[in-house]
């Protein structure tokens, strides 16, 4: 069929169906009525559209809205089997992956932890693969798989930069060999890129269009989000702040190389157990300890384990040696923080990872008041609210965007 052309009946209907099935991602099953009513078409032209939906699978009848008062009326919603989509989180220590259908609700996730010398294909084949068997599909059901990795790949070399740390990963040809071994489009984003989708999408910057993500984990990092837009940088590194030189530690030359920065030595999380050791805080308990963060199977590495339990246990009893903890690493976060804002003067600026989001309250606070201090402008500091898994979020967010473009385009 042709393309619809502005104007036409047939772009007015697909633009009236994209409106009905957006309706229904956001509010959930509705009846005719009520997509009436919210959409502004009348009675019959509502039920056309929903009839036109259902015959192509993009909706389904889900039951009735009995209990309420007067005649039950039919209840429509998102078909979740009209296409699902694939994400992975990619760090040194596994990867993992996840299967979403098109309303966004995960249906399956499988984890491959590193072992010495795997490949980074076979990693990602065996991750994506096992949530692809335990969702009940079969890798052709995918539409669109976004890889979530430290670092970024380079758009004019196709190399993976600024992440010397992730094992297997820096092949010339690993981005051919992933498309020769995945039948669907891929894409690749860098992993707090895509915290700051998930944080747009489903958490504290939704309704923002210009924002900043400080990330502190493994790495201390940045996205950057103008107008509405991730921005990503000549060769994908914009965010990498962890390679800024900042007041306080030496100049690190060589940063690539080093795979550090002043930033990310005042900041980072390897150096908080020495900074609380300083100032008389004492050690938590041990992160390989059994059931303790950084034991096996846990979220994190031992160096976050550690650094979470001295900023949760500061945070809980924000007072004497664990103050001046607090106020320590807020001062150490707000000299690199200063000069994001100076340059980007964001509206808020959302504080996520594990390193941030343990010190709660106390240490957001103690940050606004440094930051106030160090910086021209004054955004809101905000908490993340995807704590869970946030990487996969995104990833899982950014190929849905995509995918639902797509499926939802009923004009052709």
């Amino acid at each position: 069929m042709p393309a619809a052309t502005p104007g036409t009946p047939s772009l007015l209907r697909a633009m009236n169906d994209r409106a009905a099935l957006e309706l229904l991602l956001t509010h959930g099953p509705l009846s005719r009525t009520r997509i009436g009513h919210l959409t502004g078409l009348s009675k019959p032209t509502a039920s056309q559209l929903l009839a036109r939906l259902e015959a192509v699978g993009l909706v389904v009848a889900t039951g009735t809205d009995a209990g309420r008062p007067g005649p039950s009326a039919q209840l429509y919603a998102i078909n979740p089997r009209a296409a699902h989509v694939g994400g992975l989180d990619v760090t040194p220590e596994r990867v993992l992956a996840a299967v979403a259908d098109i309303t966004g609700t995960v249906v399956a996730t499988h984890e491959v932890p590193y072992t010495e010398g795997a490949e980074a294909v076979t990693q990602v084949t065996e991750a994506l693969g096992g949530a692809i068997e335990a969702a009940g599909l079969h890798r052709t059901d995918l539409r669109r798989v976004v890889i979530g990795t430290p670092g970024a790949f380079d758009p004019q070399t196709g190399r993976l930069r600024y992440a010397s740390h992730l094992p297997g990963w820096h092949s010339p040809t690993l981005l051919e060999e992933l498309a020769a071994a995945l039948p669907m489009p891929v894409e690749y984003e860098n992993d707090v890129n895509l915290v700051a989708v998930a944080e747009q999408r489903l958490g504290a910057a939704r309704g923002h269009e210009d924002f900043v993500l400080l990330w502190n984990e493994e790495g201390l990092g940045a996205a950057l989000v103008l107008g509405g837009r991730l921005h990503r940088g000549w060769t994908g590194g914009a965010g990498e702040v962890g390679f800024l030189p900042v007041p306080g530690r030496p100049l690190v030359r060589q940063v690539t190389r080093a795979n550090s920065g002043g930033y990310q030595e005042l900041a980072g999380v390897e150096g908080l157990p020495r900074l609380a050791a300083e100032l008389g805080v004492e050690p938590a308990d041990a992160p390989g300890a059994p059931g303790a963060a950084g034991a096996p199977g846990a979220p994190h590495g031992p160096e976050v384990a550690a650094a979470v339990a001295l900023l949760a246990r500061a945070a809980a009893a924000p007072e004497g040696a664990h103050l001046q903890f607090l106020q320590s690493y807020a001062t150490a976060l707000a000299t690199g923080l200063a000069s994001v804002v100076a340059v980007l003067d964001p509206e808020i600026v959302v504080l996520s990872g594990a390193a941030i989001s343990a010190g709660g309250e106390p240490l957001r606070a103690l940050l606004e008041v440094e930051l106030a201090e160090l910086a021209p402008s004054r955004p809101r500091l905000v908490p993340g609210e995807v704590r869970e898994r946030p990487v996969l979020h995104g990833a899982l967010e950014s190929a849905l965007a995509a995918t639902r473009d797509e499926v939802f385009d009923t004009s052709g």
